[in-house]
């Protein structure tokens, strides 16, 4: 029998982790080498945390993610998406691209070469916690066929990106994910989410910039206080681990209770 030790590690796993130069995705590859896996990680800039491999990507690029993805190479055991920007950089059309069309993209052209036993995470947001209810606005970005072909659609649905493309495209990546589980599944592949809450990264630091402080502290956070990116890590770590085999296709909310209270509220304790 596998001690529970044993399924928590990564010892001989070559793993991908996107947005590795910071916040979440700097936390990740840190945790990950310290459970033993190889950790390939793609950004702008070069990480300051120790990885084996690194690769420069613009998530917004698409020749540029087909050169990345060809530079991974033939291996890959788990896939960590967690680039992303937030709407404070003022370009809608932008962030939808980073924030999903690329992942999407990334995202199939790494998973022909995986395995069984292989696991995909992707980082959703507690601003996508509607997604239920705005899945058929959604619908249209996630049937479009590839960047190019998502980028029109945006352009022709500009009401979609009206908010700053944030909330669009984090829906898309829980709608997206819970689309590919079955499919993923087929061939013994896990995909999965999760949903931050406010966490202390550099998207933070865009969002006081573009709507000040105060934007963030009308936020609910039921634990009193914004989490660490290292929090955020953790959970991505378990969802791609051996001990969460049975979990696929999910969104697992990392928001301090924040969502809990949204579908609670007006009701009272026993």
């Amino acid at each position: 029998m596998t001690s529970i030790d044993e399924l928590w590690r990564y010892d001989g796993k070559r793993v991908v982790v996107t947005g590795c130069a910071s916040g979440i995705g700097a936390s990740l590859a840190r945790q990950l080498r310290e459970l033993g896996a190889e950790v390939v990680g793609l950004d702008l800039v070069p990480p300051s945390v120790e990885i084996d491999e690194f690769h420069h990507v613009d998530m917004a690029d698409s020749a540029a993610i087909e050169r990345a993805a060809a530079a991974v190479g033939p291996r890959v055991d788990s896939l960590f998406n967690v680039a992303g920007v937030s709407s404070g950089i003022g370009n809608p059309l932008r962030v939808v691209t980073i924030n999903f069309l690329g992942l999407r993209q990334f995202t199939e052209a790494l998973a022909p070469r995986m395995r069984a036993g292989a696991t995909i995470a992707s980082v959703s947001s507690l601003a996508a916690a509607s997604y239920r209810e705005n899945q058929d606005s959604v619908r249209g970005l996630l049937e479009t066929t590839d960047m190019a072909d998502g980028v029109l659609w945006c352009e022709r649905n500009p009401d979609a990106l009206a908010d700053g493309g944030y909330r669009l495209s984090k829906e898309a990546i829980i709608l997206y994910t819970m689309a590919n589980a079955a499919k993923l599944g087929a061939r013994g592949i896990r995909i999965n989410c999760t949903g931050p809450g406010v966490t202390e990264t550099p998207i933070l630091d865009q969002l006081r910039t573009a709507y000040g402080s105060e934007y963030l502290d009308d936020i609910p956070k039921p634990l009193g206080r914004v989490s660490d990116p290292s929090e955020q890590a953790a959970v991505l770590v378990f969802l791609n681990s051996a001990v969460a085999s049975y979990v696929t296709g999910q969104v697992l909310w990392v928001d301090g209770g924040n969502v809990a209270g949204r579908i609670t509220a007006g009701t009272t304790s026993p």
